[in-house]
């Protein structure tokens, strides 16, 4: 717990701590279970790039208090813009009006739990001056362009935020953490003979600015910025070559890294703890049974090294963890946050997040993939006869309780005795996540994790996350195509 985060909010608040542990114990009213508190300010800048011209440059800063008090299944939630003792008190009073009956539940004494630390305290919006960020985007856009005279328009953002938060509970929790951000996007359009077509690649994580600029020119981008710009550039120009993609039930071969992004809508969902408490997910009830191939070990790590879903602590002040989901096929848990592990009869793994201190926290993901396996990807290729190739996706479609998915791959080739041949566009992947987990049969040796763009959604809050998983083989799998 870092004192002066603690000092810093109390100043904006202009109270002492005393008051605010004085608003815990009203908080925690008879019949209350347990309460929480969770403070934060967050600074957000942006800049972006379009026909050649920095259009758009922004900055906000975002301050206040979320406060809850649970009883049962009940909930009682308040929140305050304005960081002042009488906006908490108001705050307090409304989300204790939960319960005003039972028993009291002590306050236990705050006690500061010792938690490795996974990425830097640091501002990443101070870490080069606007200018380098201006010229960045520049430079990157001259760089695209001189690429290929097909590519007639370049798009590219960067982000960068700092967030600091403070987590107070009733079951004795004083937490503290400093949340760097940042991304770097890049988008192109190629055309030829009238036809246009896309191409897109990011990257991002929890640390400084500074690795997307030259150490040699602070005005140019790095050799990591310009990689995005050429990945970009080659997708779209593959794509102006790609040709109808097949319909029908066939076998898939999904690439390695951001395709884990498949893994994460169908199947990491449905392992949160709230769907399973409801019994509204196809994995409810089933720990301990088989429901995937024993090829499949499906984890959430939320420790990785400045990954984009890492975090120190979550908003619960839990410090997060490596939880192994399913293990050679076997169903072995569910992520949770401490409410719904409560009422499970379980433990909180650390997975207890939420969008600002203006939404209450639930169990989502942080870093989600699958573990490597033994086959090389070029095995793995040879042993389909004839199928796709999906290296990259776009968009999609997830039921998020029945795991029910329509994904469009951006990037996809044809495999054909064995060989990648041509690529293919207007491929989309149809299943559900359960039966998909089942009918994978190889799984690459080749595991990475995505670039760190990743943001998920779920009922009307974003986080950031990561996914990731090595190339693999599902057997069967239902293509919607464009071939005649």
């Amino acid at each position: 717990m870092d004192p002066m985060i603690q000092n810093h909010f109390c100043q904006l608040a202009d109270c002492q701590w005393s008051q605010i542990e004085q608003q815990m114990n009203q908080l925690m009213s008879p019949g209350v279970d347990a309460a929480d508190m969770f403070f934060q300010q967050s600074h957000y800048e942006s800049w972006s790039l379009d026909e050649s011209i920095v259009k758009a440059g922004s900055f906000n800063v975002e301050t206040g208090v979320g406060i809850r008090a649970m009883s049962g299944e009940k909930t009682g939630f308040a929140y305050t813009e304005a960081l002042s003792l009488d906006a908490i008190k108001r705050a307090t009073s409304a989300a204790s009006s939960i319960s005003n009956q039972g028993n009291v539940t002590p306050i236990q004494q705050s006690k500061i739990i010792s938690y490795p630390h996974y990425y830097q305290g640091i501002d990443p919006l101070l870490s080069i001056s606007n200018e380098s960020k201006i010229n960045l985007l520049k430079h990157l856009d001259k760089y695209a362009r001189a690429k290929d005279p097909r590519i007639i328009q370049v798009n590219a953002t960067v982000v960068a935020s700092h967030e600091q938060v403070l987590v107070y509970t009733s079951s004795g929790t004083l937490e503290t953490d400093i949340r760097p951000l940042v991304r770097l996007n890049v988008s192109v359009i190629a055309e030829q003979n009238g036809r246009r077509e896309t191409g897109s690649s990011g990257c991002g994580g929890r640390h400084d600015l500074v690795r997307f600029i030259s150490e040699e020119n602070p005005l140019e981008a790095s050799e990591l910025s310009l990689g995005l710009v050429d990945e970009a550039v080659s997708q779209a120009l593959i794509n102006l070559e790609a040709i109808d993609a097949p319909a029908g039930i066939m076998p898939v071969v999904l690439g390695s890294g951001w395709p884990g992004v498949l893994l994460h809508e169908a199947i990491g969902h449905g392992l949160e703890g709230d769907f399973n408490r409801k019994g509204s997910s196809a994995f409810s009830g089933r720990i301990g049974d088989k429901v995937a191939s024993d090829q499949c070990t499906i984890v959430d790590d939320g420790t990785l090294a400045e990954r984009r879903g890492s975090l120190n602590i979550d908003d619960e002040g839990t410090p997060t963890q490596n939880t192994t989901l399913i293990e050679n096929g076997i169903l072995k848990g569910y992520m949770q946050d401490t409410h719904n592990a409560r009422l499970m009869n379980s433990q909180s793994t650390g997975n207890g997040r939420r969008e600002s201190y203006a939404h209450l926290p639930m169990p989502r993901m942080t870093n989600t993939y699958m573990l490597a396996g033994n086959f090389e990807h070029e095995e793995i290729i040879r042993s389909v006869k004839k199928g796709i190739y999906a290296s990259n996706f776009g968009g999609g479609q997830v039921d998020i309780t029945s795991g029910n998915f329509v994904f469009s791959a951006n990037q996809a080739y044809l495999i054909e005795d064995g060989k990648l041949t041509a690529p293919i566009k207007g491929a989309t992947l149809i299943g559900d996540g359960p039966t998909v987990l089942t009918k994978v049969s190889m799984v690459g040796n080749n595991l990475a994790l995505d670039r760190g763009v990743g943001v998920c959604g779920k009922q009307g809050q974003s986080v950031p996350v990561g996914v990731g998983q090595p190339s693999l083989k599902v057997d069967e799998l239902t293509v919607g195509g464009t071939a005649a």
